[in-house]
């Protein structure tokens, strides 16, 4: 017995011993790579551009106010009954660093509409240094508009049962939706349409107003006059498209064919 208890503490020791070091080593060779991780990714994080608060990632209130009321305020000059126009704006880019400034104004750039998806201008006024910026901006304009009261197939001759009075988002459709019924009797649509989609030109196969050699009238138009005379129709006069006429006199004038064999002519 007394052999046996002096080995079980003498074995007990020395496994002690063995164990304490390679615990000691393993965690801290843990801790070691956790550091390194931890500093290279703290280095990445400094290496990244900060931004202050006070740029326009997000617009100052009044700026924004001045962007959505702009917009606004164009979108409802399109006159449509019963008209509701709503103004989401974007982001400027985070990026950007803008000086503080005393006075900003809100425009719309050369070549952009009113209606849905857009851009409005904002630029400083008064202010240690003068910027000029962008925003994106969508304008939805909702409006009575002429919708499918069923799914429609491309060929369909539209009749009074194929379509409806719905509101539509005209900023979608800006310049392209119809709001009477009646112009649209007797089109061809060019291609399948949903049930209460709004019908739009581009759904609607083009009308020929007159074939080439016939008889057409010509509507000439200009700075406060406007003549009209007979002419020949040199080319098929198709809905919205540039025709050549020959009227009487001999002379050859391009117009568009605005309905039947008719050609008007901007001088």
């Amino acid at each position: 017995m007394s052999a046996n208890s002096s080995t079980k503490p003498a074995l007990f020791a020395a496994s002690m011993r063995w164990a304490g070091p390679t615990l000691t080593v393993v965690n801290k060779s843990n801790t070691v790579l956790l550091l390194s991780l931890l500093i290279g990714l703290l280095a990445a994080l400094l290496s990244l551009p900060v931004y202050a608060q006070d740029n326009l990632a997000a617009l100052d209130p009044s700026q924004a106010t001045q962007a959505r009321e702009l917009v606004a305020q164009a979108a409802r000059s399109i006159k449509l009954e019963g008209a509701r126009v709503e103004v989401q704006l974007g982001q400027l880019d985070p990026r950007l660093r803008l000086a503080p400034c005393r006075r900003t104004e809100a425009y719309l750039p050369a070549g952009q509409r009113a209606l849905g998806r857009t851009r409005v201008g904002l630029r400083c006024l008064e202010g240690t240094t003068l910027w000029n910026v962008t925003l994106p901006v969508t304008v939805s304009l909702f409006a009575p508009g002429i919708v499918a009261s069923e799914a429609l197939a491309a060929g369909t001759v539209l009749n009074q049962s194929h379509l409806k009075l719905a509101e539509i988002d005209w900023g979608v459709d800006a310049g392209r939706a119809h709001a009477d019924i009646a112009g649209l009797l007797g089109r061809e649509l060019s291609r399948p349409l949903g049930q209460g989609h709004a019908v739009v030109a581009t759904d609607l196969k083009t009308r020929q107003w007159f074939a080439a050699g016939e008889t057409v009238q010509v509507l000439a138009r200009g700075a406060g006059y406007q003549v009209s005379t007979d002419g020949l129709a040199l080319s098929h006069g198709l809905e919205g498209q540039p025709v050549r006429v020959r009227t009487s006199s001999g002379r050859v004038l391009t117009g568009r064919a605005t309905a039947d064999r008719l050609v008007e002519v901007v001088l």
